[in-house]
């Protein structure tokens, strides 16, 4: 074989190499990409299913029962955000109504039973003022037609400072460029 031959082949193998290289490094990349495994669930409703009575105004407004899995090794809390993007009406919304606001759960804690109260709230962890100017839970009561109501699990890198009873607003404000990962379960609701 020429030796213009073997150079050309040699150019060729070496450029097949490199392509190789960079095609599997690129795979792997994406295969140990962090993807969003954080998982959030209630046993009391099904995902974009209606929400039982019980868990809201015209029953006995105690907050269903939430669990999550897949929090990301390195995450310190979790933030908990109940609202409805619906309000008043969902045909022509207007705000978003704001029910829970809870934030330094735990990382260990994998659950909130159903019905639970301040007293029984994983240690630590501390609450934000819904829209009735309240802590604590407050089932859906919408004025008219179905609403969603978004129940969103934050997994922070940090533990926040105590914020006083945050709103929602100053919750998320508190917790950007902290957020490792997020999850939602939805419920609806229309009396």
């Amino acid at each position: 074989m020429p030796r213009q031959a073997i150079s050309v082949s040699f150019c060729l193998l070496l450029l097949l190499l490199s392509l190789i290289t960079v095609c599997s490094y690129g795979l792997a990349a994406a295969e140990g990409a962090q993807t969003m495994s954080l998982k959030l669930q209630s046993p009391d409703f099904n995902e974009h299913g209606p929400i039982a009575k019980t868990f809201t105004c015209d029953g006995d407004d105690i907050s269903p029962a939430l669990t999550w899995s897949g929090i990301p090794a390195n995450a310190k809390t979790l933030a908990l955000i109940v609202d409805d993007p619906d309000a008043p009406d969902p045909v022509a919304p207007k705000m978003t109504w704001v029910h829970w606001v809870l934030y330094n759960i735990p990382s260990t804690a994998l659950e909130l039973p159903q019905g639970v109260g301040a007293d029984a709230l994983p240690e630590g962890t501390l609450q934000g003022k819904n829209d009735w100017k309240q802590t604590g839970y407050r089932g859906p009561c919408p004025p008219i037609g179905r609403h969603r109501y978004f129940h969103k699990l934050y997994a922070l890198d940090i533990e926040l400072p105590n914020l006083n009873e945050p709103t929602k607003a100053e919750l998320e404000q508190a917790m950007q460029g902290h957020i490792l990962d997020k999850a939602e379960w939805v419920g609806t609701y229309e009396r």
